[in-house]
């Protein structure tokens, strides 16, 4: 029987082989893999093809090392660069341009299991002006910093069999307008991936602010929507009657890299930040939004315009430009880690429970019970699951704040559903777990 002790101080449990590739993550080789892409001169996405310079050479040399991690992983892991043709648009394309992302696929071990979690970083950079495409741009921050933190995490979790699929995606064109993600979040749909989770790494290498002069390598963002991009009338009536604007999958998800993150990473606190993005901006998690997939961008919790989008120079005696040496190496492995533990989690665990309801028939509110709260569920589609966890949290709170661990598809709490949010997660061999499913209410 669970305890219904509300105040009740959570034990932090780590999965031990979780943990192993949590502490695999090298800040050599974030820092080689970082000198080496810088050293390309301009990544622009319209910059011309050479050997040594511009964005066609930086895809080559990505792709090079998911072909090296592909080695290892037992003929799991394919990569390829999936070129196709940006028309021009008068604003930030001029010319038609062949373009393309450089993806590598980690294959799931279970066949039944079709999955996909995909991680990404854009490899495309740029100055002071837009169009400037001559320029150097090394973007070590922004975003090459979400680059190597994409090949570490290829590196490692390449060398493990997971039941579903990891995708990594290194995607060009984000400074142009998000192209490379647009393009491949319609793919998805188009094909119909069963894309579960899609987590964006976009600038989380600096540490330092300008102008408030804060430095903190302590805490990482996370940006998720509340109301979907993509809402159905049905949605809309069910999020309006449960006042559920804070319990969208992406908001889940959210949660779940804080809780994981934290979990598995010391010295950092993850911050949720209840925007998709920040104030009227967007970036390559925006497209798989709109496209109604579950998205959210992680993101350094200072940013530094000294550095972002600017002409490399020295202006009254500031420096500006994103260089290297403003890279904290530390804090961009810490940030590299909490991917590791959520991808890894995620991949392993089993589905998310189906069918979560909040039962509102007869008996579950008659007067004897009309003050506690009955949830059902059944078995998760993908896996299988050990167990379940029953979340609570006050309605006022961010976090979950309680799990209810059952081996039941039901469970009558006697907190009552005016007081309290709910959610029904699988939990799978180890301690991994789902996602949260918020339930519907069925009569």
């Amino acid at each position: 029987m669970p305890s219904f002790l509300f105040s009740q101080v959570p034990t932090v449990t780590r999965n031990q082989v979780v943990a192993r590739m949590v502490d695999e993550v090298e800040v050599d080789n974030l820092r080689n893999y970082l000198e080496n892409l810088v050293g390309f001169g301009s990544r622009h996405t319209l910059s011309e093809d050479q050997p040594t310079r511009g964005i066609e050479a930086s895809r080559q040399y990505v792709l090079a090392l998911f072909n090296e991690f592909a080695k290892t992983s037992g003929g799991r892991l394919t990569a390829e660069i999936d070129y196709y043709t940006e028309k021009a648009d008068g604003r930030r394309v001029d010319r038609d341009t062949r373009t393309g992302n450089v993806m590598a696929t980690l294959k799931g071990t279970d066949p039944n299991d079709d999955r996909v979690f995909l991680v990404s970083a854009h490899i495309d950079t740029r100055v002071s002006d837009v169009m400037d495409r001559q320029s150097d741009s090394p973007g070590a921050n922004d975003d090459g910093s979400g680059v190597v933190a994409v090949l570490e995490m290829a590196r490692i979790l390449s060398k493990r069999p997971f039941p579903a699929t990891i995708v990594f995606a290194i995607v060009s064109g984000e400074e142009q307008g998000l192209l490379g993600a647009d393009y491949l979040a319609k793919k998805a749909k188009t094909e119909n991936w069963n894309l579960v989770a899609m987590l964006n790494n976009d600038m989380i290498g600096n540490s330092a602010s300008n102008g408030t002069q804060l430095r903190d390598n302590t805490r990482l963002r996370v940006f998720s929507e509340g109301i979907p991009m993509v809402e159905t009338e049905q949605m809309e009536a069910i999020r309006k009657v449960t006042n559920g604007e804070n319990d969208s999958k992406s908001r889940q998800l959210a949660r779940y890299i804080k809780d994981v993150g934290e979990r598995y990473v010391d010295q950092l606190e993850i911050k949720l930040i209840y925007r998709n993005d920040r104030f009227m901006r967007g970036g390559d998690h925006t497209p798989f939004a709109r496209q109604g997939f579950t998205a959210i961008r992680l993101c350094e919790f200072n940013e530094n315009y000294y550095q972002q989008h600017q002409d490399l120079r020295t202006d009254d005696g500031a420096d500006y430009g994103d260089l290297i040496d403003h890279i904290d190496y530390e804090y961009l492995r810490k940030n590299t880690a909490v991917n590791v533990a959520v991808l890894a989690n995620l991949a392993s665990a089993p589905s998310v429970p189906r069918d979560v309801s909040l039962d509102l028939s007869p008996r579950a509110v008659s007067i004897e019970n009309i003050n506690h709260t009955l949830l059902k569920w059944n078995d998760p589609e993908q896996g299988t699951a050990t167990g379940y966890y029953v979340l609570m949290r006050e309605t006022s709170a961010s976090m979950w704040e309680k799990k209810f661990y059952t081996t039941d598809k039901s469970l009558m709490l006697p907190y009552s559903k005016d007081n309290y949010f709910f959610a029904v997660q699988s939990v799978g061999e180890g301690g991994v777990e789902s996602l949260a499913v918020f339930p519907q209410p069925v009569r």
